[in-house]
């Protein structure tokens, strides 16, 4: 896909790989909006680069999303690129019954319905403009799942199915399909449960993942992945089952 000239909006965008992509889409030549939920990192954000456009949104509330794809369809008609990145990640931990599970964000309701939810409703207008893209960020983690964090794992797993699915359905409309499959990297994700695993430092930063991102995307690689998720998209079940059995050893 081209970098330059897209009208591009971006979930989760105000830190992280979704902050770092619009910065990279900010410098190839394109229009950037990105929407999170907390007004003052937005604020920060477009502080930072004033050609950013912004939003306040919780994708994962059905009227402030409705709310989102009306003001995008008014203000930028031309939007031609989703970027479904916004997440949340939580350690829980079923054998102490339900609670841990309802104590937090919903990671089903966040990672996974919202962005089936908000492309159906803006699949349309991107089909409507010049080269259009559907990008998806998943996770190595729907690949090969944690124990520590089965939910959303099933809800990255689910992520990898859907944009398996509507790179066959788009691409009756002339439309690509990215899906974009982080390895762990220096992000405010989890820090909780980084913390507990000793694990709060990858060594990846976010703009260096995003600039391997952004080459795939220029070379039309449907599935990105970086450093050890590179080859799980063409792993066998038997590599998968294998490292699936190294990570959750301690567990």
């Amino acid at each position: 896909m081209r970098l330059a000239g897209n009208t591009v909006l971006i979930t989760g965008g105000s830190s992280g790989i979704g902050y770092a992509m619009a910065e990279a889409f900010l410098a190839a030549g394109s229009t950037v909006v990105i929407c999170a939920r907390g007004e003052r990192r937005l604020s920060d954000a477009q502080h930072r680069h004033p050609n950013l456009h912004t939003r306040v949104c919780d994708v994962a509330d059905r009227e402030a999303r409705q709310a989102l794809a009306a003001f995008v369809a008014d203000r930028f008609p031309q939007l031609n690129v989703l970027v479904n990145n916004a997440g949340v990640q939580r350690d829980i931990d079923l054998t102490h019954g339900v609670e841990e599970l309802l104590a937090g964000d919903n990671e089903i309701r966040v990672n996974l319905e919202a962005p089936i939810l908000l492309s159906a409703l803006l699949i349309p207008l991107l089909g409507r403009n010049p080269q259009p893209a559907l990008i998806n960020v998943s996770s190595g983690l729907g690949f090969v799942p944690m124990a520590t964090m089965p939910v959303y794992c099933a809800s990255k797993a689910g992520m990898h199915a859907f944009s398996m699915a509507m790179r066959v359905q788009l691409g009756k409309l002339g439309m690509k399909v990215f899906e974009i499959v982080p390895p762990m990297v220096d992000t405010a994700l989890n820090p909780v449960g980084r913390a507990k695993r000793g694990s709060v430092k990858a060594g990846l930063g976010a703009r260096e993942f995003v600039a391997a991102v952004m080459r795939g995307l220029e070379n039309d690689v449907p599935e990105i992945g970086y450093g050890m998720t590179a080859g799980y998209a063409q792993a066998s079940r038997a590599e998968l089952d294998r490292r699936f059995a190294e990570m959750n050893a301690r567990f």
